[in-house]
């Protein structure tokens, strides 16, 4: 594998690719061939969760649910150059409602990595495209016990195609990355139909004042107390040509095809245990509506509109953090009869155990939704999380 270069650079010799990020505080169990021709790492993790809710016009409840439940499965076969990443999913949240003719959502990952130096990717397969920070971020990396309401409406996801990175990192001076993608834009384990167009994404990560400890980047908090200020700062473009889903690789099946475009600008500063991060997220389309031809009273439309997110934390000494969160999104004009504007406020409170493998969580989160009609729905829910892998 590749060796930690004595300039600085980020070392890549573990499997933990750029092109493919998950928090990991060790390497999960591995298994390697006495020719060493063949390499396998076992990794899983579990969410379990406790939430109460009350919102306006329904009935308080609690919800009591394995959030997630994962395995993951990397390693190399013949040369460390040719490595292969298989992630499943088996929580009900994961997986979703089994209906007539809908594929079952196990498959996350399932790709092929060629890795003909330390800087270069080439990637085959199902995985997730390089588009808002928080979203490559993994589930099991996160401060809060889910992500912002604006990564749920905008995010670009996983997709089937190829990927080529190209990775600069350095610990101590300026550093870049470029990552782009040209995928199926039908989203994760995707049969039902087929068209010639493609979806296509860009990205580029700038930092500043070089790289930060042991991928930082690709989890929330400075829990790794970073001695020096490490900031990273990124722009994503995404179009995707005849979108076939109301929100490009998710949601439900349009009624003719539409070209989606987003956009997105993410800001991440870290030091002494101090951590904020900020995105900007756009989504807009050639055409937002779309009416079934039998009936124009059955109808889609594509979740467009933007939103913005500001996340503070601090971890203290003793392993515990406090963290804050804002997001206001925004809908476009055309569909804001369908569906409200909203301000959510979370105030969370983390206990690492082990890092973000071992944590305990508790949440309590605010929503304000704004109708077009000028009404307004007030809702909050709490939630305590706990998580364990490897």
């Amino acid at each position: 594998m590749f060796s930690q270069k004595n300039n600085g650079t980020i070392n890549n010799n573990d499997l933990k690719l750029a092109a493919l990020p998950y928090y990991s505080f060790g390497k999960g169990l591995g298994i390697t061939s006495p020719d060493s021709l063949f390499k396998l790492n076992i990794r899983f993790r579990i969410q379990n969760r406790v939430t109460y809710f009350s919102e306006e016009e329904r009935d308080n409840l609690y919800e009591a649910q394995i959030r997630r439940l994962r395995l993951r499965l990397d390693g190399y076969v013949g040369n460390p150059k040719f490595l292969y990443v298989i992630q499943l999913s088996f929580a009900p949240g994961d997986v979703g409602v089994i209906e007539d003719g809908e594929n079952i959502n196990i498959i996350r990952d399932a790709a092929f990595i060629y890795r003909p130096s330390s800087n270069w990717s080439v990637i085959f397969g199902q995985t997730k495209l390089p588009g808002n920070r928080q979203r490559v971020n993994s589930s099991g990396a996160l401060q809060l016990t889910d992500r912002s309401i604006n990564n749920a409406r905008f995010n670009i996801d996983r997709d089937f195609g190829f990927q080529v990175y190209y990775i600069n990192e350095n610990l101590d001076a300026f550093s870049y990355n470029i990552k782009t993608a040209v995928s199926t834009g039908e989203g994760r384990n995707w049969t039902k139909t087929s068209d010639d167009a493609v979806a296509l994404t860009g990205k580029v990560e700038l930092f500043p004042f070089g790289s930060f400890k042991k991928n930082g980047y690709y989890f929330e908090g400075d829990v790794l107390r970073e001695e020096k200020p490490k900031l990273l700062l990124s722009g994503a473009y995404h179009q995707n040509n005849n979108a076939l889903r109301t929100q490009g690789q998710l949601g439900e099946q349009l009624f003719y095809s539409t070209t989606i475009r987003s956009l997105f600008f993410d800001a991440l500063l870290k030091y002494n245990g101090w951590s904020f991060m900020t995105a900007y997220m756009d989504r807009t389309a050639s055409r937002l509506i779309t009416y079934n031809p039998v009936d124009v009273s059955n109808f889609n439309y594509v979740h467009a509109g933007s939103g913005m997110d500001y996340q503070l934390s601090y971890v203290f000494p003793s392993n515990y953090e406090i963290i804050g969160r804002f997001s206001s999104q925004k809908v476009k004009e055309e569909i804001k009869v369908f569906t409200p504007n909203v301000d959510q406020y979370c105030l969370g409170l983390t206990r690492y155990l082990w890092e973000h493998t071992f944590k305990l969580q508790g949440e309590v989160t605010y929503s304000t939704l704004n109708y077009y009609n000028n009404t307004t729905l007030n809702n909050w829910y709490l939630r305590v999380q706990v998580e364990i892998g490897i």
